[in-house]
């Protein structure tokens, strides 16, 4: 079984991430933040991998450190549900149509972790969630998973929609 649970505390941060590669897209996501579990939901479900993420983190200065530091401990535990990637398929793309926006994004899982981000939006936040923070939460998770990862925005003006395909 390719599964793993990876627990993270810091200063600002106290995570338990568990994740099964090869789940059926369930998830139980709470870090306390909003569109960011909208988020995790999404990528578990298309992704069909069984996800459970509990995070308790400083809102009170603000989502930053909830949002990377989740980046960091899911990019451990793919990497350890991987283990020694046999039966993976090493490469992957995805060309993702949402109503007005179109997002391309290919993976190679080399162990040689690096992230290209192409994607701009639209308005500065989505709700009261800071979009810098997609991209935060992304390098985070492909340093720490050794993903190559690229994401690029082909078109798109909505910057729930942007977000939402990148995921």
């Amino acid at each position: 079984m390719r599964r793993a649970e990876i627990t993270r505390k810091t200063a600002e941060t106290a995570i338990t991430v568990s994740v099964d590669l090869d789940g059926t897209g369930s998830y139980d996501n709470a870090t306390g933040v909003g569109f960011f579990d909208h988020m995790l939901d999404q990528l578990a479900r298309h992704a069909l991998i069984d996800m459970k993420v509990r995070c308790k983190g400083d809102l009170h200065i603000d989502d930053h450190h909830t949002v990377e530091d989740v980046g960091i401990a899911l990019g451990q535990a793919i990497a350890e549900a991987a283990g020694d990637k046999r039966g993976i398929v090493r490469y992957g793309s995805c060309l993702l149509p949402m109503d007005d926006t179109l997002v391309r994004a290919a993976l190679d899982l080399s162990g040689r972790p690096y992230l290209v981000w192409k994607v701009d939006m639209t308005a500065s936040k989505i709700g009261t969630f800071d979009t810098e923070l997609v991209r935060e939460f992304f390098q985070a998770f492909a340093m720490n998973s050794g993903l190559t990862l690229h994401v690029e925005k082909i078109d798109g003006i909505n910057s729930h929609h942007i977000a939402e395909a990148a995921f």
